[in-house]
């Protein structure tokens, strides 16, 4: 049977009394998960033993008899739990797989109820509406803003700041396209300047997130948050009143809204990438490890541990990892080559000379200046050049240059120079 190769997200519009009922069958996926997951580990550490789909299938099956809470909720969806807890497993096993171990869901945790493909159904209304019927609830409509172009394999319904929605995974059969044969590029993803493309003059740079009264609204909202949980814990026994549960409804709100924004920005400069160049050369960047927190241990406590916070959160603001697996992606569709080349050396590397020097980038400042060959150029777009040359070549390997102007990228064999020699050298 054909698989799911591309989704569709759609804005879903339940009644009041389906809501309650999506909710509901929110927090048993949640809860399910927590107890399979839970009796897995119990079962593997004090047992020995690996439990699947299969033998949790059969637990299942008896909860659903024994409490009603399960058994509200649809089979299929209470199957799938399982079925997406043996993909977790199977990408933590997978040594060429980023996930993790699996981890236990909070309450706060995005609600979402999946479903398999011969679960549901879709018909279309009209040219701006469609249904799907879910199981127990029937036909609930949804904003058909596409056309879903291909056989439903699988469906979700979940629920964030700005209410609910359907996704479907969607089997199209398209094929890579060929090569379309445009020019190459290479693209410095940052900070100061979101994406710098070594074909262009200027960088793209992404707009506001927030504006400057969303910031001032959601610091509000953030601080009555935390003055409401604190008496919440010393006077109500730890329990969520309604003015906090409207508190946190709106910051999910604002935080869905900056998270649209920042999708949107990362869609348009992704599909124009991969549309517009025949290959486009990036960082092999490890997100990761760039945003780990600065604060140390309590031997060791770090430094400017607020600084390293607000450059970790403009650095997740610009989502490189989710460019890259968007890019991935695009470019098989377009006729395009996606190419990671190493990261280390590209700001200080020369797209001139191809000599590689510290002090051709002066503190963090938007000049590259090669005190070699005395190429001036922006440092963004500098880098770009760089990771441009390192994808033409086969693997990305930083030697053997194809350039009109042969250069090894390995750093001068000199003694370091002072700031009077570099003024010098540079008149």
């Amino acid at each position: 049977m054909p698989k799911a190769d591309m989704g569709r997200r759609y804005r879903l519009y339940p009644t009041v009394e389906a809501g309650a009922r999506l909710t509901a069958w929110g927090h048993t996926c949640r809860a399910l998960w927590n107890m399979a997951l839970h009796q897995r580990i119990y079962a593997y550490e004090q047992r020995g033993k690996t439990l699947n789909l299969a033998g949790q299938g059969v637990h299942l099956t008896q909860a659903r008899k024994e409490l009603n809470w399960v058994a509200d909720l649809p089979a299929q969806s209470a199957q799938q739990v399982l079925r997406h807890l043996d993909a977790a497993y199977a990408n933590f096993w997978n040594p060429d797989h980023p996930a993790g171990f699996p981890s236990f869901k909070k309450r706060g945790h995005r609600l979402s109820v999946s479903f398999p493909g011969q679960a549901v159904a879709v018909r279309k209304l009209n040219r701006h509406w469609a249904e799907v019927r879910l199981p127990k609830l029937g036909w609930v409509r949804f904003r058909l803003s596409r056309a879903t172009g291909g056989t439903i394999r699988s469906a979700a319904v979940s629920r964030d700041g700005n209410g609910w929605h359907v996704s479907f995974g969607v089997h199209t059969g398209r094929k890579p396209e060929a090569a379309n044969g445009n020019p190459a590029c290479g693209v410095d993803f940052g900070v100061a300047a979101s994406a710098y493309v070594s074909t262009e003059t200027e960088p793209r740079r992404m707009p506001p997130t927030l504006t400057k009264g969303e910031k001032v609204r959601l610091r509000f909202l953030e601080q009555r948050k935390a003055r409401q949980i604190t008496y919440a814990k010393k006077h109500a026994g730890c329990r969520y009143g309604n003015r906090l549960r409207k508190t946190i409804t709106q910051i999910a709100r604002l935080k869905t809204r900056q998270a649209n924004r920042r999708a949107d920005f990362t869609h348009k400069l992704t599909t124009d990438l991969a549309k517009s160049h025949g290959m486009v050369g990036i960082e092999d960047l490890r997100v990761k490890n760039m945003t780990k927190s600065a604060k140390g241990t309590v031997e060791h406590p770090g430094a400017k541990v607020r600084q390293k916070a607000g450059l970790n959160r403009s650095i997740l603001d610009n989502a490189p990892g989710e460019r890259r697996r968007q890019l991935e992606y695009k470019c098989r569709m377009h006729g395009s080559k996606l190419v990671a080349v190493p990261a280390f050396h590209t700001s200080q590397t020369c797209a001139a000379c191809g000599k590689v020097d510290p002090e051709s980038r002066q503190g963090c400042g938007r000049l590259f200046s090669c005190v070699h060959c005395r190429h001036e150029d922006d440092a963004d777009h500098n880098a770009s050049l760089e990771i441009e040359a390192r994808a033409r070549r086969t693997g990305g390997s930083v030697t053997n240059s194809t350039r009109s102007t042969p250069a090894v990228r390995v750093p001068a064999q000199r003694g370091r120079r002072t700031r009077e020699t570099q003024l010098a050298t540079r008149r």
